[in-house]
């Protein structure tokens, strides 16, 4: 999940947040004001509901974050490095460069984000208990007890023993723990991600069908978004099995043609495309690189733009290039490849470009590695 604007970092950590949490944001902010607090404590000026409606959508989106910064802070104790957190439509994204070396570690960094947020359920409730005992109420109690509600409802609904929920992530902790066996383990995670997707599916359509409003609706639409996601985690279980144990130099394309920002577009499509036949071409300065220009990128530019356009303007940038290291562990790098490069990424040592690791690339490794397996005696 892509940022669409940056808001500086947590714990060292980049914070992002997709344009879609706007909207769920203005939908929350939307129907404390204008439904539910004007309904439960009546008698306030408009402009009051809109204040307490805006305080408790960002409260929440702050304690979605502080949910996503615990998984940070426990996958850095346990070696895995971290590359950003992203808001979005769907709550929040730790982006961990790796997985956990153990179930343990496993547990740990999944677990501790429902903790976080049960955590911040108990406290807004102790406090809003506190302001009731003390005589107070109104729109303070209603925005305390809000958030003490939707933050318990956030660690329950979390830690379901479905992937890619983190519960999910703790059930294929225990799975792997008994079974020694980290791809069956997602795999079991998975399916039970997609059986819940379904189950969701089932009860929001018949919560529209009876007239409950549109909660149904959302409901349907968070299934949907699991059994996309789960598909997505069994497929990629698969193939780091198919991956095991081999290194990003082992796949790359050694000493890739590149070419220099300055040059136009035509002049790539003249002198480079059709002569090289690649389909993504690294921009360098004295080896080292600061952009890739692909295929598509080149396509959207109009035919009468590419004279006067020059590489540099329509590659993706240094900032959001792909970087890895011969050594690395092709699966370490396969959850980075979701990026503005199209599936790619540039293999550099010492800041040098040494090769390129495009889909075809991996998809020949996925290949062999399930020959491999296929012809393995243990199986």
């Amino acid at each position: 999940m892509r940022a669409t604007f940056r808001l500086g970092r947590v714990v060292g950590v980049p914070v992002g947040v997709n344009w879609s949490v706007l909207v769920i944001f203005a939908l929350i902010a939307w129907a404390l004001s204008a439904s539910q607090f004007p309904r439960s404590y009546p008698g306030h000026p408009g402009w009051l509901y809109v204040l307490a409606g805006l305080t408790a959508a960002v409260v929440f989106f702050l304690g979605l974050l502080a949910h996503e910064v615990s998984h940070a802070v426990v996958a850095k104790r346990n070696g895995i490095e971290v590359e950003g957190i992203t808001l979005w439509l769907f709550g929040g994204v730790a982006e961990l460069k790796g997985e956990a070396k153990d179930p343990g570690a496993e547990l740990r960094i999944a677990g501790v984000g429902p903790l976080v947020s049960l955590l911040l359920g108990v406290l807004f409730g102790v406090v809003a208990l506190a302001v009731a005992m003390a005589g107070g109420g109104g729109l303070l109690l209603g925005v305390l007890s809000w958030l003490a509600g939707i933050n318990v409802l956030l660690a329950v609904f979390n830690i379901l023993p479905a992937a890619p929920l983190d519960g999910g992530r703790v059930l294929r902790a225990a799975v792997w723990k008994a079974t020694g066996d980290r791809t069956r383990a997602s795999v079991v995670a998975a399916r039970a991600g997609w059986i819940l997707g379904v189950l969701l599916i089932g009860l929001g359509i018949f919560q529209f069908l009876v007239g409950t409003g549109i909660g149904g609706l959302w409901l349907a639409l968070i299934g949907w978004f699991l059994i996309g996601a789960a598909g997505m985690e069994e497929r990629q279980a698969r193939m780091g099995s198919a991956l095991r144990g081999v290194r990003v130099g082992d796949v790359m394309t050694t000493q890739p043609q590149t070419a220099s920002g300055d040059i136009t577009v035509a002049d790539f499509v003249d002198h480079y495309l059709f002569a090289y036949r690649h389909t993504a071409l690294p921009l360098t300065e004295n080896g080292e690189p600061v952009g890739l220009v692909t295929l598509d990128r080149v396509r959207g530019i109009p035919t009468d733009q590419r004279a006067t356009t020059r590489l540099s303007e329509v590659a993706c940038r240094a900032g959001d290039l792909v970087l890895a290291a011969p050594e690395e562990e092709l699966t370490d790098l396969l959850p980075r490849l979701s990026t503005c490069a199209d599936g790619r990424a540039l293999v550099v040592t010492g800041g040098q470009l040494v090769g390129i690791v495009s889909p075809s690339d991996i998809s020949r490794a996925v290949q062999r590695g399930t020959l491999r397996d296929q012809l393995s005696p243990s199986r």
